[in-house]
């Protein structure tokens, strides 16, 4: 009888301890504290040492913490993961869960956004930056379609660092100028002669006299120490050009991301915005303080000098709406919003 007894105790103890186990892994497999977190990549073409690339690590730390943990995203710095013209693809495909590059990387492909990029006259890195995502939110663009969108951002305006100074638009004459993309343009339209050259060759071709100026944010002066072969930064912001850098992530990684989740990145990328572009602001902060330690003389533009500059890369403004128009997109209105809303930050500053 006493056996008997035992053999049904342990029974009672043996379901007690299975159920026990049961509902602890059921725990698991839900959203409790104890499931096993979303393991996330990010690859970003910036170094980590960047002042970009830390307020994205930021971003991801705010993630997990506002998730208790249930999201872990890993950084992969300096392109290592992808490198920058095959970030979005890479994002595209499930190389990485989330990426961040430049749209002008894969020219062509994003052919409204192009117009974030165009010599506007942008202010500073926080007007580019929410000007780019709220622009980018407002009109979707099917360019964007494979992706989710987490936010946009944009450095500040690109000004002209040279050896000899350049006051006016006739000191750009024949003038050679380390240029990309967009900014070929601008320097072809001002009357100088582009080079086409990575960021990381400009500082020896500077040294070297290979080219006589660069176009590019002033943060670049510190960031890649070009400021010391340079002499003179003309403040060109009048036509300030940006380059607008995308922070999207896989659509399929998205979509199996619980609701709650999902509020959590998309309230974080809204706050995200301003932190970033602040970010841009203070590296051309910096940049600026570099280059006036170094003794190196900024150059202001006249108003009278400010207005022929503008005259001469308006060409390129009506090529991009011809052609944005030409696919049936709407090119004039993105480019009127742009312009508007440059306009109406300098109202609130002034104010």
């Amino acid at each position: 009888m006493n056996r008997t007894m035992k053999i049904v105790s342990l029974a009672a103890i043996a379901v007690a301890v299975s159920a026990v186990l049961l509902a602890t892994g059921c725990k698991d497999q839900g959203t409790g504290s104890k499931a096993k977190p979303i393991q996330l990549n990010y690859s970003i073409f910036f170094p980590d040492v960047h002042i970009v690339c830390q307020t994205a690590k930021a971003w991801a730390e705010e993630i997990e913490k506002r998730t208790d943990g249930r999201v872990k995203i890993k950084i992969h710095p300096g392109g290592t993961l992808t490198a920058a013209d095959k970030c979005y693809d890479g994002v595209v495909n499930g190389i990485s869960d989330i990426g961040m590059s430049c749209f002008a990387y894969t020219r062509g492909r994003f052919p409204l956004l192009e117009g974030l990029d165009l010599p506007i006259g942008y202010p500073n890195g926080s007007v580019a930056t929410r000007i780019a995502t709220e622009l980018t939110m407002k009109y979707k663009p099917a360019e964007l379609s494979d992706v989710h969108v987490l936010y946009i951002h944009a450095h500040g305006p690109g000004i002209l660092a040279s050896k000899k100074p350049v006051r006016t638009l006739d000191d750009m004459k024949g003038l050679k100028v380390r240029a990309t993309g967009l900014s070929t343009k601008i320097v072809a339209a001002l009357g100088g002669n582009p080079q086409a050259m990575p960021q990381g060759d400009t500082y020896e071709a500077l040294q070297k006299g290979v080219v006589e100026a660069t176009f590019c944010p002033i943060e670049t002066l510190k960031g890649w120490k070009q400021g010391e072969a340079i002499n003179f930064v003309t403040d060109s912001s009048a036509i300030g050009y940006t380059t607008a850098m995308f922070v999207v992530m896989n659509q399929k990684a998205w979509d199996k991301l619980p609701a709650d989740i999902q509020k959590v990145f998309t309230e974080t990328s809204q706050e995200w915005v301003a932190k970033q572009g602040a970010a841009w602001d203070r590296a051309d902060d910096e940049g600026r303080a570099f280059v006036e330690g170094l003794k190196r003389e900024i150059i202001p533009l006249s108003p009278e000098e400010q207005a022929k500059w503008k005259e001469r890369v308006q060409p390129i403004l009506d090529e991009y709406v011809a052609a944005a128009e030409a696919k049936k997109l709407p090119g004039a209105e993105f480019l009127k919003d742009i312009q508007t809303m440059i306009a109406q930050s300098a109202t609130t500053k002034t104010e």
